[in-house]
């Protein structure tokens, strides 16, 4: 297990949204606002690693025809624990997330990580994986939803921050309404995904 090297593979080059392509769903429905992203990401986060652990200690005793019912059951179990979790401590954000909190349960993040790496890995390994994947995801909900709602709403730290408005950086008229609306999310992650290709082939070149 090599630590530095899964949480770079995490955040920069293996990241799940950025590079991978995965899980952009519900990555450009919900970053509208800092509280939806943050939710959303520690859930994954969360879930991710859960099942990583227990699929990667069953990993030996699941038969290999069933292996995907297998993790879709192990997946379901945790998704459902935290979607509880959160409505009945975390109301508001359960409610702005809606459906899309049950259906983490078919995210191909955490269906990924399970084939590729859970399933053939350890169990100290694989939660490593999850919680460096994990953050990954939740990085990239995180700056989305600040650049979305900053733009859209003029605001930082909505659902959050001074009393769950946000702190007001300019008026909302002088807002970009469809920043806020799914044409935004697929600009603020069709830039992100252009920004870490340039930063990723200058890279390469850089050592080459």
């Amino acid at each position: 297990m090599n630590f530095g090297r899964q949480l770079k593979e995490g955040l920069v080059t293996q990241n799940p949204v950025l590079v991978q392509l995965l899980g952009m769903c519900s990555t450009m429905a919900i970053t509208t606002s800092l509280s939806n992203g943050l939710g959303m990401g520690v859930s994954v986060l969360i879930i991710l690693t859960l099942s990583n652990i227990i699929i990667s200690a069953l990993r030996k005793i699941i038969p290999d025809k069933i292996r995907i019912a297998a993790y879709i059951v192990v997946i379901a179990g945790f998704v459902t624990m935290v979607d509880l979790l959160l409505q009945a401590y975390f109301q508001s954000i359960a409610n702005s997330l809606g459906v899309f909190i049950p259906l983490i349960v078919v995210n191909c993040i955490i269906l990924a990580r399970a084939e590729s790496f859970a399933s053939k890995n350890g169990v100290l390994a694989s939660a490593v994986d999850g919680i460096c994947q994990g953050l990954g995801y939740t990085l990239v909900l995180l700056v989305m939803s600040v650049i979305r709602e900053f733009l859209g709403s003029g605001t930082f730290g909505g659902g959050i921050l001074n009393g769950g408005d946000g702190i007001r950086i300019f008026p909302a008229d002088y807002g970009a309404l469809m920043m806020v609306l799914p044409v935004g999310g697929f600009l603020t992650l069709g830039c992100l995904i252009a920004l870490m290709q340039w930063a990723q082939n200058r890279s390469k070149e850089g050592k080459k």
